[in-house]
Protein backbone atom coordinates (compact mmCIF):
# COMPACT_ATOMS: atom_id res chain seq x y z
CA UNK A 1 0.00 0.00 0.00
CA UNK A 2 3.31 2.29 -0.15
CA UNK A 3 2.47 4.39 -3.18
CA UNK A 4 3.30 7.47 -4.62
CA UNK A 5 0.45 9.17 -2.87
CA UNK A 6 1.03 7.15 0.82
CA UNK A 7 4.45 8.39 0.44
CA UNK A 8 3.92 12.30 0.02
CA UNK A 9 1.12 12.00 2.48
CA UNK A 10 4.06 10.29 4.94
CA UNK A 11 6.60 12.69 4.09
CA UNK A 12 4.34 15.72 4.54
CA UNK A 13 3.41 15.13 7.99
CA UNK A 14 6.54 13.93 9.00
CA UNK A 15 8.23 17.68 8.39
CA UNK A 16 4.67 18.84 9.86
CA UNK A 17 5.37 17.20 13.20
CA UNK A 18 6.85 19.64 15.35
CA UNK A 19 4.78 22.60 13.43
CA UNK A 20 1.68 20.81 14.50
CA UNK A 21 2.96 20.49 18.62
CA UNK A 22 2.98 24.22 18.41
CA UNK A 23 0.01 24.63 16.03
CA UNK A 24 -2.41 23.00 18.37
CA UNK A 25 -1.47 23.45 21.52
CA UNK A 26 -4.31 23.70 23.58
CA UNK A 27 -6.88 23.67 21.31
CA UNK A 28 -9.01 20.96 22.74
CA UNK A 29 -9.12 22.52 26.35
CA UNK A 30 -10.99 25.89 24.28
CA UNK A 31 -13.26 23.21 22.81
CA UNK A 32 -15.95 21.82 25.07
CA UNK A 33 -17.77 20.13 22.11
CA UNK A 34 -15.30 18.27 21.23
CA UNK A 35 -14.84 17.23 24.46
CA UNK A 36 -18.31 16.43 25.44
CA UNK A 37 -17.96 14.38 21.74
CA UNK A 38 -15.15 12.21 23.51
CA UNK A 39 -16.81 12.11 26.66
CA UNK A 40 -19.95 10.56 25.25
CA UNK A 41 -17.74 8.19 23.73
CA UNK A 42 -15.83 7.35 26.65
CA UNK A 43 -18.72 6.56 28.97
CA UNK A 44 -20.61 4.81 26.41
CA UNK A 45 -17.06 2.57 25.58
CA UNK A 46 -16.80 1.89 29.43
CA UNK A 47 -20.49 1.15 29.89
CA UNK A 48 -20.27 -1.43 27.33
CA UNK A 49 -17.90 -3.47 29.39
CA UNK A 50 -15.44 -4.48 26.59
CA UNK A 51 -12.72 -3.18 28.35
CA UNK A 52 -10.77 0.13 27.98
CA UNK A 53 -8.49 -0.62 24.79
CA UNK A 54 -9.04 2.04 22.50
CA UNK A 55 -7.07 2.76 19.29
CA UNK A 56 -6.33 6.23 18.39
CA UNK A 57 -6.03 5.95 14.22
CA UNK A 58 -4.34 9.08 12.93
CA UNK A 59 -2.62 9.97 16.58
CA UNK A 60 -0.33 12.38 15.15
CA UNK A 61 1.40 14.52 17.71
CA UNK A 62 -0.37 12.38 20.61
CA UNK A 63 -2.73 15.20 21.86
CA UNK A 64 -6.16 13.46 22.25
CA UNK A 65 -3.96 10.70 24.72
CA UNK A 66 -4.19 12.14 27.95
CA UNK A 67 -8.17 13.26 27.60
CA UNK A 68 -8.39 9.68 26.55
CA UNK A 69 -6.65 8.62 29.49
CA UNK A 70 -8.43 11.30 31.41
CA UNK A 71 -11.78 9.45 30.55
CA UNK A 72 -10.37 6.07 32.32
CA UNK A 73 -9.38 4.66 28.69
CA UNK A 74 -6.31 3.10 27.19
CA UNK A 75 -5.40 4.82 24.16
CA UNK A 76 -3.25 3.22 21.72
CA UNK A 77 -2.07 5.75 19.03
CA UNK A 78 -1.40 4.48 15.43
CA UNK A 79 -0.27 6.91 12.62
CA UNK A 80 1.49 6.79 8.97
CA UNK A 81 4.40 8.91 10.19
CA UNK A 82 7.48 7.93 12.01
CA UNK A 83 8.14 11.36 12.86
CA UNK A 84 4.50 11.99 14.53
CA UNK A 85 5.06 8.71 16.58
CA UNK A 86 8.26 10.21 17.46
CA UNK A 87 6.90 13.46 18.91
CA UNK A 88 3.76 11.74 20.58
CA UNK A 89 6.32 9.74 22.09
CA UNK A 90 7.95 12.02 23.18
CA UNK A 91 5.35 14.33 24.61
CA UNK A 92 3.01 11.71 25.86
CA UNK A 93 5.45 8.44 27.42
CA UNK A 94 2.25 6.98 29.57
CA UNK A 95 0.38 6.43 26.28
CA UNK A 96 1.50 3.76 23.21
CA UNK A 97 2.11 5.18 19.91
CA UNK A 98 3.04 2.76 16.92
CA UNK A 99 3.52 3.67 13.29
CA UNK A 100 0.43 1.74 11.58
CA UNK A 101 -1.78 2.16 7.85
CA UNK A 102 -5.24 2.55 8.43
CA UNK A 103 -6.07 0.26 5.39
CA UNK A 104 -3.67 -2.26 7.60
CA UNK A 105 -4.17 -1.84 11.18
CA UNK A 106 -1.97 -3.48 13.55
CA UNK A 107 -4.17 -4.84 16.31
CA UNK A 108 -5.83 -8.25 16.43
CA UNK A 109 -9.81 -8.87 15.20
CA UNK A 110 -12.06 -7.58 17.77
CA UNK A 111 -9.23 -7.01 19.93
CA UNK A 112 -10.51 -2.73 20.67
CA UNK A 113 -13.50 -1.72 23.00
CA UNK A 114 -13.54 1.53 20.49
CA UNK A 115 -11.77 3.40 17.88
CA UNK A 116 -11.00 6.93 17.91
CA UNK A 117 -10.26 8.67 14.08
CA UNK A 118 -10.00 12.23 14.94
CA UNK A 119 -9.78 14.10 11.41
CA UNK A 120 -7.82 11.27 10.31
CA UNK A 121 -10.63 9.60 7.77
CA UNK A 122 -10.32 12.98 5.46
CA UNK A 123 -7.01 11.53 4.25
CA UNK A 124 -8.67 8.55 2.33
CA UNK A 125 -8.57 8.49 -1.28
CA UNK A 126 -11.98 7.27 -2.90
CA UNK A 127 -10.06 3.81 -3.88
CA UNK A 128 -8.96 3.14 -0.18
CA UNK A 129 -12.41 3.54 1.69
CA UNK A 130 -13.56 0.44 1.58
CA UNK A 131 -10.63 -1.27 2.83
CA UNK A 132 -10.09 1.45 5.51
CA UNK A 133 -13.69 0.89 6.98
CA UNK A 134 -13.87 -2.68 6.73
CA UNK A 135 -10.35 -2.67 8.73
CA UNK A 136 -11.75 -0.17 11.64
CA UNK A 137 -14.89 -2.72 11.80
CA UNK A 138 -12.75 -5.72 11.96
CA UNK A 139 -10.74 -4.36 14.83
CA UNK A 140 -13.98 -3.21 17.22
CA UNK A 141 -15.56 -5.99 19.21
CA UNK A 142 -19.12 -6.26 18.65
CA UNK A 143 -21.11 -3.88 20.80
CA UNK A 144 -17.74 -1.09 20.64
CA UNK A 145 -17.71 2.18 19.63
CA UNK A 146 -16.20 4.04 17.03
CA UNK A 147 -16.12 8.07 16.90
CA UNK A 148 -15.20 10.35 14.15
CA UNK A 149 -14.59 13.89 13.23
CA UNK A 150 -14.32 15.52 10.62
CA UNK A 151 -15.21 18.62 7.95
CA UNK A 152 -18.51 17.66 5.98
CA UNK A 153 -18.28 18.57 2.43
CA UNK A 154 -19.07 16.78 -0.95
CA UNK A 155 -16.08 14.24 -1.34
CA UNK A 156 -14.01 15.67 -4.13
CA UNK A 157 -10.57 16.22 -3.87
CA UNK A 158 -8.95 19.25 -2.08
CA UNK A 159 -5.46 19.90 -2.41
CA UNK A 160 -4.46 21.74 0.94
CA UNK A 161 -1.55 22.66 2.22
CA UNK A 162 -0.03 23.46 6.04
CA UNK A 163 2.94 25.59 6.46
CA UNK A 164 4.38 25.15 2.83
CA UNK A 165 3.63 21.56 2.43
CA UNK A 166 0.97 19.83 0.25
CA UNK A 167 -1.04 16.90 0.17
CA UNK A 168 -4.81 15.50 -0.65
CA UNK A 169 -7.72 15.73 1.36
CA UNK A 170 -11.43 14.61 1.47
CA UNK A 171 -14.02 16.25 2.93
CA UNK A 172 -16.95 13.69 2.91
CA UNK A 173 -20.76 14.49 3.39
CA UNK A 174 -22.14 13.28 6.28
CA UNK A 175 -24.29 10.64 4.36
CA UNK A 176 -21.14 9.25 2.56
CA UNK A 177 -19.68 8.93 6.25
CA UNK A 178 -23.06 7.24 7.78
CA UNK A 179 -23.50 4.81 4.75
CA UNK A 180 -19.53 3.89 4.53
CA UNK A 181 -19.95 2.98 8.51
CA UNK A 182 -22.86 1.19 8.30
CA UNK A 183 -21.66 -0.91 5.51
CA UNK A 184 -18.92 -1.95 7.38
CA UNK A 185 -21.20 -2.53 9.99
CA UNK A 186 -21.49 0.10 12.63
CA UNK A 187 -25.10 1.52 13.48
CA UNK A 188 -25.06 5.33 14.35
CA UNK A 189 -26.12 6.22 17.66
CA UNK A 190 -24.83 9.68 17.63
CA UNK A 191 -24.47 12.45 15.00
CA UNK A 192 -23.93 16.33 15.42
CA UNK A 193 -22.13 19.31 13.94
CA UNK A 194 -20.92 23.29 14.72
CA UNK A 195 -20.12 25.95 12.46
CA UNK A 196 -16.50 27.13 12.05
CA UNK A 197 -14.89 29.24 14.89
CA UNK A 198 -12.61 32.27 14.23
CA UNK A 199 -9.98 29.59 14.30
CA UNK A 200 -11.25 27.30 11.13
CA UNK A 201 -12.36 27.86 7.57
CA UNK A 202 -15.48 25.14 7.54
CA UNK A 203 -17.97 23.38 9.55
CA UNK A 204 -17.46 20.82 11.73
CA UNK A 205 -18.66 16.96 12.24
CA UNK A 206 -18.94 14.60 14.51
CA UNK A 207 -20.38 10.54 14.52
CA UNK A 208 -20.70 8.17 17.18
CA UNK A 209 -21.10 4.53 15.97
CA UNK A 210 -21.54 1.36 17.13
CA UNK A 211 -20.05 -2.37 16.02
CA UNK A 212 -22.88 -4.68 15.43
CA UNK A 213 -23.15 -8.25 14.84
CA UNK A 214 -20.17 -10.80 14.20
CA UNK A 215 -16.90 -9.99 13.56
CA UNK A 216 -16.18 -12.18 9.77
CA UNK A 217 -12.46 -12.42 10.17
CA UNK A 218 -10.59 -11.04 7.55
Amino acid sequence: MDDDKTQELRTAHDALADFYVGHLAGWLEDMPVERSVLSLFGELTLAAELGADVADVGSGTGRLAPYLMGLGLRPHGVDLSPEMVRVARRDHPDATFDVGDLRALPFADASLAGVVCWYSLIFLAPADRPVAFRELARVVQPGGYLVTAWKPGDGTLRRIGASSVEFDRYWLSVDEMESRLAGAGFTTVFWGGRPADERETAPQSYLIVQRNGEITPG
